[in-house]
């Protein structure tokens, strides 16, 4: 009985794997005009948008023309993720293996969205580097993410006086990476101490 749950939860935690991979890869192609048109990206929405409407409908969240309520979906299914392979490595589940599994869920969700932010910087730090004409939909959507944040991390480290751009960015940059190092260590070794839980 044991193998079988090992093995649905490690097949469910594979299946929301790839799915979450479409989701990304259906994402991306809409950041571009005529590919989202095609047949493959049209077979991709039939796949995706039903789950991502839903998102949509239920939480509303948009920064501009920027719709980022899938971040929410993808979240989700971060932590659904996460709570199947842990069940499937440990094949039981006590109350310390239930608090580590939601630890570890809601750290997953964390770090996908620390991760997305830290990636929208180092895009937006790509095109100020390069002078890249960010005009066009996908820097505009950039833009509208990582401006944002970096008015919040300025206010916090720099108060009221304005620093370079470029300062700006790499100081953000920098405040990502340590968090999802910091909290990276620090659930890994709570999620330890509870799974060695002997209740």
């Amino acid at each position: 009985m044991e193998g079988i749950m090992r093995f649905l939860m490690n097949l469910v935690s594979s299946l929301l794997g790839i799915y979450s991979l479409l989701i990304i890869i259906r994402i991306i192609f809409t950041w571009f005009g005529n590919v989202q048109y095609s047949r493959p990206a049209q077979i991709l929405a039939q796949i995706t948008d039903p789950y991502l409407n839903w998102w949509r409908r239920t939480f509303p969240l948009r920064a501009g023309f920027l719709d980022l309520s899938p971040l929410l979906g993808m979240a989700a299914l971060s932590v659904a993720q996460t709570i199947c392979s842990s069940i499937a490595r440990r094949g039981k589940i006590t109350i310390g293996a239930i608090l580590a599994v939601c630890l570890s869920a809601l750290w997953s969700a964390a770090s996908f969205i620390l991760g997305f932010c830290f990636i929208v910087l180092v895009l937006r730090l790509i095109a100020y580097v390069t002078n890249s004409n960010t005009y066009s939909p996908f820097w505009q959507a950039i833009d509208s993410i990582s401006r944002p944040l970096l008015y919040r991390i300025n206010r916090i480290f720099f108060g009221r006086k304005i620093p370079g751009y470029m300062t700006s960015i790499i100081v953000s940059l920098a405040v990502f990476a340590a968090l999802w190092l910091v909290g990276g260590i620090a659930v890994h070794l709570l999620a330890a101490l509870f799974f060695a839980l002997p209740f």
